[in-house]
């Protein structure tokens, strides 16, 4: 871990092993955190920013760590990508994807913390008024196992563009390509004790950072269950939180829609990443005039999908994260089968050959669902489709509104209108209209209703770690003149 400029060892000594989910070998073996490993990091963080002159470096210096550090990052790119594969099993191609945005989300804050910044007001005479944004202090940052280094850059590229001190907690499960940016971190001269990382488990080392009286906000990113318990830690000392959750977001093909683009994006939406994706477009909604037809060649395509290692440059989906998400799965796709709904493809285990000690599932879709059902419902995580159909645009509203969630959706249809009028409808923060799974680091990421609080990304992420001051300056001083004291 490191902690305060220093690279260390578990004050207990615990370790943790950290395995290839294609191959289940043991990769590496890292430090397992606890609780005084992580209040060691947290008083850390909070000597440097209250004891220091890092909130207050100039935002040009600030630029030039955050440049600097992608730079490296860039540099090492493949590397990061070769890691991020073996530990997390998505295929190479989509971790390139994955470091490229890195890079390309510290460059952006980099570029944007010197631009303007704040208000000024014309109000009565002498007074003048200005708001400015000064940094939080001391941020708890948690990230799942999804995207290790992404959701890494995507939290900590903010937090230290905005001067505050940070302690990173990555999935105990993929630790590895955060450790190495780490190694960047403190190569490219932060100051010790403004970036530190704690390795652990969530219930130990995530709890801690949401309770702790000298956090000042915590970040998340994972499932709403553990949402919940955070957002409640928080409330000890009413920090600021930001919460990315789950989703179970729907993809609405109309009748009118470009077929074939539509049914590849219906495959992309979710078995990218294995669909191990809180965006995943886990529920495909299709007009009932080309339902039949339409999941008729989305089976077809599915099953020639190439699932293997990772690091195979053929690999089209990889294996799922564990051994233990892999069963949490595979229940799921037994619910579905006893809930009634038609396994339509996949719906086992991949174990023959070369898939004999990974985590496969094979891609699954089910079809004839009900909207009551769990799998309909119900978070999975996985490479399972379930599929609803809808007479009309009202329909597909009232199906795609149906959850408890409201993360992202998309529509595909070749009538303009038509498309903005029910992504205008759809209680979602992320929507697409011809296409499904796109980001940019300048526009802000973040769901409704029980996918979230707040947004990352875009201007949105770094005002989130930023407090605002109101300032009243008196341009005529001198008394005031209210009280009379003959």
């Amino acid at each position: 871990m490191y902690i305060g400029g220093q690279w260390v060892e578990a004050e207990e000594g615990n370790c943790r092993e950290v395995c290839n989910p294609a191959t289940g070998e043991v990769i590496a073996v890292v430090a397992e955190g606890g609780i005084n490993d992580v209040r060691h990091a947290i008083m850390e963080a909070r000597r440097v920013f209250d004891e220091t002159d890092w909130p207050d470096t100039p935002p040009v210096e600030r630029a030039r760590l955050l440049n600097k550090l992608a730079d490296k990052l860039e540099e090492r790119a493949e590397e990061f990508a070769v890691l991020e594969t073996m530990n997390c099993g998505k295929p190479l191609r989509e971790s390139r994807f994955d470091v490229n945005d890195a890079v390309n989300c510290f460059r952006y804050y980099a570029g944007l913390i010197n631009k303007p910044l704040g208000q000024t007001y014309q109000v009565s005479d002498p007074m003048m008024t200005m708001v400015v944004r000064e940094p939080i202090g001391v941020c708890g940052q948690i990230v799942p196992w999804n995207y290790p280094l992404l959701m890494a850059a995507w939290k900590l590229a903010p937090c230290l563009a905005g001067g505050n001190t940070t302690v990173f907690k990555p999935a105990e499960v993929t630790p590895l390509s955060a450790i190495k940016l780490f190694e960047i971190i403190e190569e490219v001269g932060f100051p010790p004790g403004a970036a530190n990382l704690v390795l652990g488990a969530g219930p130990v080392v995530g709890h801690e950072l949401a309770a702790s009286h000298l956090v000042d906000k915590v970040a998340f990113t994972g499932g709403t269950v553990t949402g919940r318990s955070i957002m409640q830690a928080a409330s000890g000392n009413l920090k600021k939180i930001s919460l990315e959750l789950g989703g179970k977001s729907p993809n609405i093909v109309f009748a009118d829609a470009d077929f074939d683009a539509a049914v590849e994006f219906a495959m992309f939406a979710i078995f990218a990443n294995q669909g191990q994706v809180c965006s995943a477009g886990s529920r495909l909604l299709v007009e009932d005039s080309i339902h039949d037809k339409f999941i008729s060649a989305l089976i077809e395509r599915s099953r020639k999908i190439r699932v293997g290692n990772g690091l195979d440059e053929n690999t089209e989906m990889g294996p799922l994260i564990s051994f233990q998400h892999m069963q949490k799965v595979l229940q799921y796709i037994e619910v579905g089968r006893a809930e009634g709904a038609t396994l339509a493809l996949g719906g086992s285990r991949l174990t023959e050959g070369a898939y004999a000690d990974g985590n496969f599932v094979a891609p699954t879709i089910f079809t004839d669902t009900t909207p009551d059902m769990r799998i309909v419902q119900e978070e999975i995580f996985g490479p399972v489709l379930v599929v609803q159909r809808f007479r009309d645009e009202e329909e597909a509203v009232r199906l795609a509104n149906d959850t408890i969630y409201g993360l992202a959706g998309g529509v595909f249809t070749q009538d303009g209108a038509k498309a903005m009028r029910v992504i205008r409808k759809l209680r979602a923060g992320i929507t697409w209209i011809n296409t499904y799974h796109p980001t940019y680091n300048e526009a802000p990421w973040g769901g409704y209703k029980q996918s979230g609080i707040g947004r990352e990304l875009g201007t949105f992420g770094l005002d989130a770690y930023t407090e605002i001051k109101q300032i009243n300056v008196n341009l005529q001083p001198g008394p005031l003149g209210w009280y009379n004291n003959d």
